[in-house]
């Protein structure tokens, strides 16, 4: 029940934050050029690759700190991740699907894969990556207020802003314009802290 309700949950979620993009598309580029290419969804140039993932990999132990700092301070009670607490391995399939289709994906579309792009694109890149980086900081701030205070959510909105720059950084420049990196980070970051969760660590 748990991993239908985690997979209806993450196509829920991509259905309400591509529906944006995909309109935009749509009204604007569908005659010049693919949804996969416009968003993102593109291999990373094969000279790029090492470099790219060194910066992913990085970047992702940032989030998954910042997920535990979280943890650590809110509890599990109230977040994504609490279906799983001390489920062991049995969750270890809606573990999976939270990761790699929840909140990841559709966050990515949205941010890294519309937003940056478009903003970049009419602002240049300095300005459309601060841009898209300061909303998903204030989103997660927004998210945690009433949990943390005004203090705690601020620090969460600041690291989250940084940690929004560079995965927007490592997509447009050595990515080429993919999203994957930026996927895979958040993905990963969110599945060590759902196995963590699910086996009492945090």
């Amino acid at each position: 029940m748990l991993l239908i309700n985690k997979l209806l949950s993450a196509v829920f979620e991509l259905l309400i934050f591509s529906l944006l993009p995909a309109c935009w598309w749509l009204i604007t580029a569908r005659k010049q050029i693919s949804f996969e290419q416009w968003i993102g969804f593109k291999a990373i140039p094969k000279e790029k690759r090492a470099k790219v993932w060194g910066w992913a990999s990085l970047t992702s132990l940032g989030l998954l700190l910042l997920s535990i700092v979280l943890l650590k301070n809110v509890g599990t009670a109230h977040t994504a991740v609490s279906d799983f607490t001390n489920q062991g391995w049995r969750v270890l399939p809606a573990i999976l699907v939270y990761a790699v289709l929840g909140t990841s994906l559709p966050e990515e579309l949205l941010f890294r894969g519309f937003l940056l792009k478009r903003l970049a694109a009419r602002f240049g890149f300095a300005i459309g990556n601060l841009i898209q980086a300061l909303l998903f900081g204030l989103l997660h701030s927004v998210m945690f207020i009433n949990q943390l205070g005004l203090l705690s959510a601020l620090g969460i909105g600041w690291f989250t802003l940084l940690v929004a720059w560079l995965m927007g950084f490592i997509n447009e420049k050595p990515a080429a314009g993919s999203i994957y990196p930026s996927w895979m980070i958040h993905a990963l970051a969110n599945f060590l802290t759902g196995l963590s969760v699910a086996f009492g660590l945090l």
